[in-house]
């Protein structure tokens, strides 16, 4: 009786072993990542404050699989190699890899050729991919969408949507600089992408397996829905308008994004 009772417990808890690790195939991969945005470089103390940022998420606790930087690199001085070896510099003393997006600031319209170059030569092209533990993470230079403007032999939408067919299903992640939505400030609300562009670009989103957009610009913490997609936007590591350093923590876990956002110290000197 007693070896039948023993019998019958070993196979229970190997039952509920392997169920604990169909559970656990089944909720899908789960890791941390980072964002930085508008870091501004060339302007104020901003450099410091990216050095204080960059000093933080080396200290994190948890494993961060990369950093995403979500544009405004430097302020309009892309062409000031100076600023650029800083840029490097400093953000090469991340320890997990780091991916770009241009932003607004970064490749200006009346001298975009040039300043394409260096960016190019410098952070990357104007849309990559990155696959991190089955998800598909794709930074994508949608300014053009935003702002309704031509670059030759680069049409975003197009892009984007022949790495999301060819992810075959593959969860993706969108980084980009400026959101679709409308911004909101000085107490009044202001336009954001023409409509017809905006209906694409959301259109194009929910039509594969996005888990969410990742963007910056406003300088802000905001949560927006894209149809069934969300919009994360962060909050910047610029000074303007008497803003704290943050950055953003995320955390991928069931098939859904989390964030936490980190706020710095006034004291910059702090962690450098």
């Amino acid at each position: 009786m007693r070896n039948g009772r023993a019998s019958t417990v070993a196979l229970l808890c190997s039952t509920v072993a392997l169920l604990v690790l169909a559970s656990s195939a089944l909720a899908g991969p789960h890791f941390y990542f980072a964002q930085l945005t508008d870091t501004h470089f060339g302007g104020h103390n901003h450099a410091q404050r990216t050095r204080q940022a960059v000093n933080s998420i080396n200290q994190l606790p948890m494993e961060i699989a990369f950093v995403a930087h979500t544009g405004d690199i430097p302020s309009e001085k892309l062409s000031n190699t100076g600023v650029v070896a800083s840029v490097t510099a400093t953000l090469d003393g991340l320890e997990a890899p780091i991916h770009y997006v241009p932003g607004n600031h970064d490749l200006l319209c009346d001298a975009y050729d040039t300043l394409a170059q260096v960016y190019t030569n410098h952070f990357g092209d104007l849309i990559s991919q990155q696959e991190y533990h089955g998800v598909l993470c794709l930074f994508v230079y949608t300014e053009p969408l935003a702002v309704n403007f031509s670059v030759p032999n680069y049409e975003p939408l197009v892009e984007l949507e022949a790495r999301l067919k060819a992810a075959d299903g593959k969860p993706a992640i969108i980084f980009h600089h400026t959101p679709s939505v409308e911004d909101f400030y000085n107490n009044e609300m202001h336009e954001g992408w023409q409509q017809a562009i905006r209906d694409q670009w959301i259109s194009l989103l929910n039509a594969y397996n996005v888990k969410g957009v990742i963007a910056g610009h406003f300088h802000r913490d905001e949560h927006h829905w894209l149809g069934d997609v969300p919009l994360y936007v962060s909050s910047s590591i610029a000074c303007y308008w008497g803003r704290q350093a943050t950055y953003r923590i995320y955390e991928y876990k069931d098939g859904k994004l989390g964030y936490r956002t980190q706020y710095l110290p006034w004291n910059t000197n702090i962690l450098n």
